[in-house]
């Protein structure tokens, strides 16, 4: 085992998409990891072909974070993690269509991994992190925080709530060595549209320029550590349609724009719960 690692990193979401690709960059970098997902048998292949390939110690955690008991499993996980130097709140997923028509539940479930595990993993990672007074906390955020979709309506809630979370927690660090990140993504060609939520998605609806691939996002993530920002947006394209977003002369008449294709696109019967 490589005894010239860069501390430890725990990466929620881990077994596919940005999540992977910040598995497979840390790696490289000579990062121990702590994996998390609920595929364990992704875990498990994941973690095998990264340690031998890399020379790192790579521990499995799989767990659902929509669940109380596997969120305080992975907390515990974190405030005993030796040399803990990065947290990366990856873990997520979508539920499109009318706010009523999603059951409440999943609506529930949501809340969990996106704001609930979220904070609560942070603030179990402070603890370990302020006893060296070194860490990063990288929160993946969305484009869509700047932008209320009426078709993802708790979505776009959840991620503007890690946007403010991200500023008012590294404002209130200011003056440690402790960064906050919120990661704010676009369309990225991942799994996250192959689940079962997303059912009759398809891709060519959005124009390619639009989409980006998972390992320039980390690159951007990892890049703008080093300059200290907050809110990073990958992309020159997203950028300006961030900027467009949130530009009191454009944001009405896009907002406007947006509801319109997003209804277009999204007539289907209601959700019936998964679980059913």
């Amino acid at each position: 085992m490589n005894q010239h690692t860069q501390g430890t990193a725990l990466i929620t979401g881990a077994s596919s998409g940005i999540g992977k690709v910040f598995a497979e960059t840390l790696a490289a970098r000579r990062s121990n990891l702590i994996l998390v997902a609920r595929r364990r048998q992704r875990l498990e292949e994941l973690a095998e072909s990264l340690s031998r390939r890399y020379a790192v110690k790579v521990e499995v955690l799989p767990a659902d974070l929509s669940q109380e008991q596997e969120i305080r499993r992975v907390e515990q996980h974190l405030l005993q993690a030796e040399n803990l130097t990065m947290l990366i709140n990856n873990a997520g997923f979508g539920t499109p269509g009318e706010f009523i028509d999603i059951p409440i539940q999943r609506t529930q479930e949501m809340l969990n991994v996106h704001v609930v595990a979220a904070t609560r993993l942070s603030w179990a990672a402070l603890q370990n992190m302020r006893q060296r007074d070194q860490g990063t906390i990288i929160n993946v955020s969305s484009m869509t925080a700047f932008l209320p979709f009426p078709t993802a309506v708790s979505y776009c809630a959840t991620k503007a709530y890690l946007n403010v979370f991200s500023e008012a927690l590294q404002r209130q660090l200011q003056g440690t060595n402790i960064t906050i990140q919120a990661l704010c993504p676009g369309l990225t060609y991942t799994e996250f549209h192959e689940t079962q939520d997303y059912t009759g998605f398809e891709r060519s609806r959005f124009p390619k320029w639009l989409w980006m691939n998972a390992e320039d996002v980390v690159h951007s993530s990892l890049h703008a550590l080093s300059h200290k920002r907050v809110i990073v947006v990958p992309g020159t394209r997203n950028k300006v349609l961030v900027w467009l977003m949130t530009n009191s002369c454009t944001a009405f008449f896009l907002r406007t724009l947006v509801s319109i294709r997003q209804r277009l696109f999204s007539k289907r019967p209601p959700m019936r719960d998964a679980r059913q």
